[in-house]
């Protein structure tokens, strides 16, 4: 206890004299001497003290933040509820030996996790500015077919490798991108709408720059040219990859320190001054979820990748599906599942840069780094992989090119175009149904390592 005469007793001597000066004896004798306080409130309170220094608030910021981030990614989109499908297919690989229903079950489960992968990496996107968050964009858009890719190569199936990766780039150019035009087209009835001519041009004559590097191997092998017969077809394809992926990283270089890119929408070039709107977006979580998110993400679909690819053959003969059909149409739909329903969205909000940023740069990237990559991934691993990716499929992919390319040489669009393209690939996709390759060129899985 302090003493009477401490500074403190004089305080408050000096505060209680002042407030009670104008008072009468009788209302001093009625005011009460300790301010009344629940009990109960005091022990609350005591506790409440006693708990947050053992948790601290930065223990529950953190706690707080990652319940957010995980209720925000897991329950904030319907096509989460196909989440289970993932876990009954690996059950059912372990009770059955059921490849239709394995292939089916991770099929469809992959199909919500490339979703979420897509919209993490717009979430990071918001932090790294357009042009790094376009790239990042195309980039993990098309994680789920490189991880696809890499596992079906390490089995030694190259052909599963080589048509699902042209079924990506026929997906991305003919029903992503016809499902973009022809959504923004019926929204936007009344009048065209107009994207940045250029970089279309750019995009395109890269892809035909791919074209080549696929055709001419193709041509040397049947026309019978080769200067070492079985071994010039090899050598040229590494060759070429090689200078495919020089010419991918001048691209990018390019990108990157050009003052106009591809993934700025060429409304906001006309009128700056309007890019604030009251509808821009922000990010729903922080850089450092997006980074978590994308990591565990891509791990969940390497795991399910695996059954995927283990299950495609014993799925072909359960289903009497071709394999070209499963790997060149199925396969890619479900790969492009994240870039499908961003590219429609941004057409369908008048960002048409954005769509075509998205889809003609998946295809871009697929045809001119991941093609070689996985070439040059199969020659230090040993693999035969090639560029030849025989006459029929091509033939497509050259087909393909030219009618998106002439379809976007004027710079505008409108729903008929769209249509067109949708139309198309569904031609494509009766041509695969109904083709097989020769028992010379199947996959052969026991004879790799």
């Amino acid at each position: 206890m302090a003493g009477a005469d401490s500074p403190t007793a004089e305080i408050v001597s000096h505060i209680g004299m002042g407030s009670l000066a104008g008072k009468s004896s009788l209302e001093v004798e009625e005011l009460p001497l300790v301010k009344p306080q629940p009990i109960g409130k005091k022990i609350s309170s005591v506790v409440i003290t006693a708990q947050n220094r053992f948790v601290g608030p930065g223990s529950e910021k953190i706690l707080r933040s990652i319940f957010h981030s995980i209720r925000i990614a897991l329950l904030s989109n319907k096509l989460n509820l196909l989440l289970p499908c993932g876990p009954s297919a690996i059950l059912v690989d372990k009770l059955t030996n059921n490849h239709g229903w394995v292939f089916f079950l991770s099929l469809i489960g992959i199909i919500p996790l490339a979703e979420r992968l897509g919209w993490a990496t717009e979430q990071l996107a918001f932090f790294t500015g357009p042009t790094v968050g376009g790239l990042l964009n195309a980039t993990f858009g098309n994680a789920t077919e490189m991880i696809i890719s890499m596992l079906a190569l390490k089995n030694g199936m190259i052909r599963v490798v080589q048509q699902s990766l042209l079924g990506s780039i026929l997906s991305n150019l003919l029903l992503v991108l016809g499902c973009a035009l022809f959504g923004g087209g019926i929204v936007h009835f009344r009048r065209e709408q107009v994207f940045n001519k250029p970089s279309a041009a750019m995009n395109s004559g890269l892809l035909l720059m791919a074209v080549m590097g696929l055709l001419f191997p193709a041509v040397l092998h049947y026309t019978r040219t080769e200067l070492h017969f079985g071994k010039s077809e090899l050598a040229l394809s590494r060759f070429s990859s090689c200078i495919m992926l020089v010419a991918y990283g001048a691209y990018i270089f390019f990108q990157l320190t050009s003052q106009n890119n591809l993934y700025t929408s060429i409304n906001e070039e006309e009128s700056p001054t309007v890019g604030k709107s009251d509808d821009e977006e922000v990010p729903d979580i922080s850089k450092w979820e997006s980074i978590s998110w994308l990591f565990i993400l891509t791990c969940f679909i390497s795991v399910l990748s695996q059954y995927l690819v283990n299950a495609i053959e014993g799925a072909s003969v359960a289903m009497n599906i071709p394999v070209a059909f499963i790997s060149v149409i199925l396969l890619p739909i479900v790969g492009n599942a994240a870039e499908h329903a961003g590219a429609v969205m941004f057409a369908v909000k008048d960002k048409l840069d954005i769509s075509l940023g998205v889809a003609i740069g998946s295809s871009t990237q697929i045809a001119m780094f991941l093609i070689p990559f996985t070439v040059v991934v199969g020659w230090i691993m040993g693999l035969p992989m090639d560029l030849n990716f025989k006459l029929f499929e091509t033939a497509t992919l050259m087909m393909t090119v030219l009618v998106v390319a002439f379809m976007l040489q004027e710079g505008t669009s409108n729903y008929f175009k769209g249509l067109m393209l949708l139309l198309c690939y569904l031609i494509v996709a009766a041509s695969f149904f109904v083709h097989i390759d020769s028992e010379s060129v199947q996959d052969n899985p026991d004879d790799h390592p």
